[in-house]
C-alpha cells in the first residue's frame, strides 16, 4: 500500500501544482494591495500633516483590513476616513472571505482528499500479484483476514462506500474503493494476477461478483458461499470454481460429533492417502481403558492422535483414559478405517432422539445428516414456517420445559444448539446443562469471541460459523494444506524445514511440548503414520502435524 500511495501522490502532483500556482497568485495580489494601501496611507497622512514610518503604514493597513482596528492611528479628514472604509471593505472581502475559501479549497481539501485516497485507494499497484480479493466484510471474511495475515498472504477488501472504507482502514483492514459489479474495479484490483476472489455476500450478490470477475479474467479462482442449496449450480454457472455452504458444513460437523449415532469412523479430511477421522467411544469396549490398554494400536495402521472430551482436546498418550463422552481423533489409510468400522459398527446404536434446537440452515443440515446416518432426532423451533408435520419437528420455545419434554430431552443423548444468536445459544446451553448434567451439548457460535463463553456455559463442543467458512475458503487457497477439526485446533501439512532436515523424529519432537504433535511423514508416494523416533527427516518430505492455532503460529514464525 505504501508503493501505491507514492504512485497516487505522483499522479496528483499536476492538480496540486495548479492549486499551488493559484494560491501564490492570490498571495501576490494581496501583497500588492497591501503595499498600495500602505503607500496611499503615507500620502494621505502627509496631507493631514502627520508623518509615519513605512512600517507603520503596513501595520495600519493590516489592522484595518483584518477588522482589528486598534484605533491608535487615525485620520482626521473625511478623505482619510473614506480611504479607511475602502481598506476595511477590501479586507473583509479578501481576508475574511476569499482567503479562508482559498485555503480550504486549494490547500486543506486536497490534503484531506489525498489522505483519504491513500487510506482507501481506488487502484492497486500494477505489480500486485498473489493477493486475495474479498468482496464483502462479514464474520467469515474477518476470520479469513486473520488467517491471511498469519500466513503473510496479501489481500484487499473491495468496498463501495468511502466512509465505510475509511472505517475499515482505521480498524487495520486493507481496503480498496470499488463496486462489486464494476469490471473496472476488478481490473484496478489487478484481478488477473490475484490468487483468489472470495465472495461471501448474499447469493444474488455472489453470482453478480462471479459473473463480473469472469468478464475480466477467465483464470482467477473464484470461491463463493451459498445460503440456498439451489444457488450452488447457479453460482457454478456464473463462474465460481468452488461453492461452499458453511451452514451445511457446520450442521454436518455437529451431527457427526453427536454420540447419538453409531461408533464407526467419520472422515474429516484427507492428505493424499492419509485419512483423518473421528469416532465416538460411547457404549464401546474402549470406555474405561487408557490408550495404552486399548487394542486400537493393534488394529492395522490406526493411530489415535488425540481425544475430545467435554470440549477439551488431549494429545494422545498411553495414560489418557477413554471415557463414555470421548471422541477419538484418528489417522490411518482408508483400508485401516474399513477394518475399524467392521469391528465397531455394532456399538453405540441409540434409539433415543438427538435434540436439535433451531430449524435454521445449520439445524436443518444437522437433521438431514442424522437422517442419512439412521439417527433419530427432533428439531425444536418457535417459527411455524419452519415446522414440518413429519414427526421430527416440535413447535415451541426451547426455553419452555414442556417443549423440551415433548421433544424428549430427558432421554436424549445429545443436544445440538444451532440458532444464529450467540446470546440465545449461551442461555440455552446453561439451561440444558442444568436440566441434564450428563448429556452431550454441541453448540454453534456465530462470533469467534463467544466460543470460550459457550464452553464456560457447559458446552462440550463449540464451532463458530465464521471459522468454518474462513477455513473452507483458506483451504481452497492453500490447496487443502490446513484442515480445521475444531475451534482453535487444526491439522496442517508443511514441508520439512531445512533446520530440521537430517534430524531424527525423536530429536525434532522437542516441539511436542509447544502444543503440536507429528502425525505422519509423507515422502515420494509413501506415508508413514506415527513414525518411529529414529526415523530421519529429509528435505522434500512433508510433515502432517496437529496443533493449536498458537502452535501453528509459532511454527510459522520459527521455520517458515
Amino acid at each position: 500500500m505504501k508503493t501505491f500511495t507514492t504512485q497516487l501522490l505522483a499522479r496528483r502532483a499536476g492538480p496540486q501544482r495548479r492549486n499551488t500556482r493559484l494560491v501564490i497568485r492570490f498571495l501576490l495580489m494581496l501583497t500588492v494591495i497591501i503595499g498600495a494601501y500602505s503607500a496611499m496611507f503615507h500620502i494621505l497622512m502627509l496631507h493631514e500633516g502627520q508623518d509615519h514610518t513605512w512600517f507603520t503604514g503596513v501595520y495600519w493597513t493590516l489592522t484595518v483590513m483584518s477588522t482589528l482596528g486598534f484605533g491608535d492611528i487615525t485620520f482626521h479628514t473625511d478623505l482619510g476616513r473614506f480611504f479607511s472604509m475602502i481598506v476595511l471593505l477590501t479586507g473583509i472581502v479578501l481576508l475574511l472571505v476569499v482567503l479562508p475559501f482559498t485555503f480550504i479549497e486549494f490547500i486543506l481539501e486536497p490534503i484531506l482528499r489525498s489522505q483519504s485516497t491513500a487510506r482507501a485507494p481506488r487502484e492497486l499497484p500494477a505489480d500486485t500479484s498473489g493477493h486475495v480479493i474479498l468482496t464483502n466484510n462479514d464474520e467469515i471474511t474477518n476470520a479469513l483476514i486473520y488467517k491471511l495475515d498469519r500466513y503473510r498472504i496479501p489481500y484487499v477488501t473491495l468496498v463501495s462506500n468511502l466512509e465505510h472504507a475509511l472505517h475499515l482502514h482505521d480498524l487495520g483492514v486493507h481496503v480498496m474503493l470499488g463496486d462489486h459489479d464494476d469490471p473496472g474495479a476488478y481490473r484496478r484490483a489487478q484481478v488477473q494476477r490475484a490468487a483468489l476472489v472470495a465472495a461471501t455476500s448474499k447469493d444474488p450478490t455472489n453470482s453478480a461478483v462471479a459473473f463480473t470477475v469472469r468478464e475480466v479474467s477467465q483464470t482467477v479462482p473464484i470461491v463463493a458461499t451459498a445460503d440456498d442449496p439451489a444457488s450452488v449450480d447457479l453460482l457454478g454457472l456464473a463462474g465460481c470454481n468452488g461453492v461452499l455452504q458453511p451452514g451445511e458444513m457446520l450442521g454436518q460437523l455437529l451431527a457427526r460429533r453427536s454420540i447419538g449415532g453409531d461408533a464407526i469412523s467419520h472422515p474429516i479430511g484427507q492428505f493424499d492417502d492419509l485419512m483423518l477421522a473421528e469416532a465416538t467411544a460411547a457404549n464401546t469396549p474402549l470406555v474405561g481403558r487408557t490408550l495404552g490398554e486399548s487394542p486400537l494400536e493393534r488394529i492395522g495402521g490406526i493411530h489415535v492422535v488425540g481425544i475430545w472430551d467435554r470440549g477439551r482436546f488431549r494429545m494422545a498418550a498411553p495414560e489418557v483414559e477413554i471415557t463414555s463422552s470421548a471422541v477419538l481423533v484418528m489417522a490411518g489409510t482408508p483400508a485401516d478405517f474399513a477394518r475399524y468400522d467392521e469391528l465397531f459398527c455394532i456399538y453405540n446404536v441409540s434409539g433415543d432422539p438427538v435434540i436439535v434446537i433451531g430449524a435454521g440452515r445449520v439445524g436443518r443440515a444437522a437433521g438431514r445428516h442424522m437422517a442419512e446416518s439412521g439417527v433419530d432426532y427432533r428439531i425444536i423451533d418457535r417459527d411455524p414456517a419452519r415446522i414440518r408435520d413429519d414427526g421430527k419437528h416440535v413447535l415451541g420455545n426451547a426455553a419452555d420445559l414442556s417443549v423440551l419434554d415433548r421433544a424428549g430431552l430427558r432421554r436424549a443423548p445429545t443436544a445440538l444448539i444451532t440458532t444464529h444468536d450467540d446470546d440465545i445459544n449461551i442461555y440455552l446451553t446453561i439451561y440444558c446443562r442444568k436440566l441434564r448434567p450428563d448429556m452431550q451439548i454441541l453448540c454453534r457460535a456465530t462470533e469467534e469471541r463467544n466460543v470460550v463463553t459457550m464452553h464456560r456455559a457447559g458446552a462440550d463442543f463449540v464451532m463458530s460459523f465464521a471459522s468454518m467458512g474462513a477455513h473452507a475458503v483458506f483451504n481452497m487457497l492453500r490447496r487443502s494444506d490446513i484442515l480445521m477439526i475444531a475451534e482453535g485446533l487444526s491439522f496442517f501439512r508443511v514441508p520439512v524445514p531445512r533446520s530440521l532436515a537430517g534430524r531424527s523424529v525423536g530429536e525434532a519432537t522437542t516441539f511436542a511440548g509447544e502444543g503440536w504433535t507429528l502425525v505422519a511423514l509423507q515422502g515420494e508416494g509413501t506415508t508413514t503414520i506415527h513414525p518411529r523416533p529414529d526415523a530421519k527427516l529429509a528435505e522434500g518430505m512433508r510433515m502432517v502435524v496437529i496443533g493449536s492455532e498458537e502452535a501453528e503460529e509459532r511454527f510459522l514464525q520459527r521455520y517458515a
